[in-house]
Parts: structure tokens; sequence; C-alpha cells
């Protein structure tokens, strides 16, 4: 059985992780679908380069092109489903920690329903 990606919906319904990827260029983004769709088959199990561990459960998905790095930070929720919480293009060599803490609250609130 396939694995589910879901996208984080704030309280007005609004997901800013499909508004985020709205902006992103096409190489990157089509880099990004690649990847949840080998989540979809994976699940878990899907390892470096495509996705790595981050914190308290929460992993990114890795994309980049020649415009720059590209994550998405999600983590896998119940019933098979894995929940992108946060998008962003990664300028540093380290992931920022308030991109770490956006994703984390959004983890919260998901799972605290």
């Amino acid at each position: 059985m396939k694995w589910k990606i879901n996208y984080y919906h704030n309280q007005n319904n609004k997901s800013p992780v499909k508004e985020w990827l709205e902006t992103v260029g096409h190489e990157p983004k089509a880099e990004i679908f690649k990847i949840f769709e080998m989540l979809s088959t994976y699940g878990v199990e899907l390892g470096l380069p495509f996705v790595r561990p981050i914190e308290n459960k929460l992993y990114e998905v890795r994309a980049k092109d020649k415009s720059g790095i590209y994550r998405v930070l999600y983590f896998a929720y119940k019933e098979k489903t894995f929940v992108m919480l946060h998008g962003f293009q990664k300028k540093t060599q380290t992931t920022p920690r308030k991109e770490i803490e956006v994703a984390l609250k959004r983890m919260k609130e998901v799972q605290n329903g």
C-alpha cells in the first residue's frame, strides 16, 4: 500500500507548503515532486540523498539545482501518511533553527488535532 502525501493547513485552511511550491522554479519543483513520489512508494525506508532525519521525528526532503538548495520539512503521521509542514530555500550549510521551529510548531498542531 502506498503512503499518502498530505499538506499542513493552517486555521484559514491555507497550505503554506503548497503556496511556497508555487513560487519555486520548475527544476527544483520537479525534483521535489519526484521525491514525494518516491516517499509515497518507499515510505520510511527512503533515505539519503533524498530525505534525511532532522530531529523529533522531523525529516527533510532534499532537492537542489543550479539556483539553490530546497527543503521541505515533514513527518510520518498515522495510517501511512506523510504531512508536509514547511518549505524553504536553504542558504546556509545547516538548516536554520527558525525553519525547524516553524515545522515543529505545525507538527504539534497536526498531532493535537
